[in-house]
């Protein structure tokens, strides 16, 4: 029943381009206010994790949260994943020092691919590249739900115009990932990679085979929204990964409804 109100979203959301609101869902001030509430809220678990590892600067992260992080929704506002992401890709760049591939599914507004790709720019690797997908089209103008739909509907690439030039090594594919990935084959390697796509055990799976076959030894996968009682599919796959002993696989709880998974290969 879930996968098939899935299936009915994404082909309603194609029908009527209403990707994510049909109308925007607040004021400009409704964001600011958010988004200074959520700058209150601390994490102590991801920062002892983050604890002597490069951090991201944080007015430039702050200016990317509000254009894309900051929602109007029921749950608490969470970008932490934005901090573990970028010191880890960091991390690993310091090791291996050369061009990667990166897979990212669940572009959303960008948040995640903008961060992958500023640490490309500082560690000046210049010919990797950062392949994310996700059912909302690059180009399509749309409501977003965030503090840009005071200026009407915009693209992904207007969304993004900010960072303009940390869109250039990334490559915006559009669709499921049963459609796309199949369209990524000739990738030999995956170096890194972030799931966080649909949220179902069979979608989640997939993309983690996909994956997995293509990483070597130290490479790193991290999966979102590993939250028993609330995405039971992710949180069986990666105790399946934790038995096959394939990964070395690291569990953070940012609180008690967000966690994350990051798995190095063994």
């Amino acid at each position: 029943m879930k996968y098939l109100k899935q299936e009915i979203k994404i082909f309603t959301s194609k029908l009527t381009g209403n990707y994510i609101t049909k109308l925007p869902k607040g004021k400009k001030e409704d964001y600011l206010e958010l988004f200074e509430e959520a700058k209150k809220f601390s994490y102590p678990s991801i920062d002892k994790y983050l604890d002597n590892k490069n951090k991201v600067d944080n007015n430039w992260f702050n200016e990317l949260v509000l254009h894309t992080q900051i929602t109007i929704k029921k749950s608490k506002l969470n970008f932490q994943h934005g901090r573990i992401l970028y010191s880890l890709l960091s991390e690993y760049l310091d090791k291996f020092k050369s061009d990667i591939n990166i897979l990212e599914t669940g572009t959303a507004r960008g948040f995640s691919s903008i961060i992958m790709s500023k640490v490309l720019n500082e560690k000046n690797i210049k010919n990797s590249k950062i392949y994310t997908l996700d059912i909302i089209p690059h180009n399509k103008k749309i409501y977003w739900n965030c503090i840009d739909d005071s200026e009407g509907k915009k693209t992904r690439k207007e969304l993004l115009s900010k960072w303009n030039h940390l869109t250039e090594n990334i490559e915006f594919l559009s669709g499921r990932s049963k459609n796309i990935l199949p369209r990524l084959q000739k990738l030999a390697r995956i170096n890194f990679a972030f799931l966080d796509g649909a949220h179902d055990y069979k979608t989640v799976k997939y993309e983690f085979l996909f994956v997995s076959k293509r990483q070597k030894k130290n490479d790193l996968l991290i999966l979102d929204d590993v939250t028993k009682d609330k995405f039971n599919g992710i949180v069986k796959l990666v105790e399946e990964i934790e038995s096959n002993k394939s990964y070395n696989v690291k569990l953070i709880e940012s609180e008690t409804n967000r966690g994350y998974a990051i798995l190095k290969k063994n």
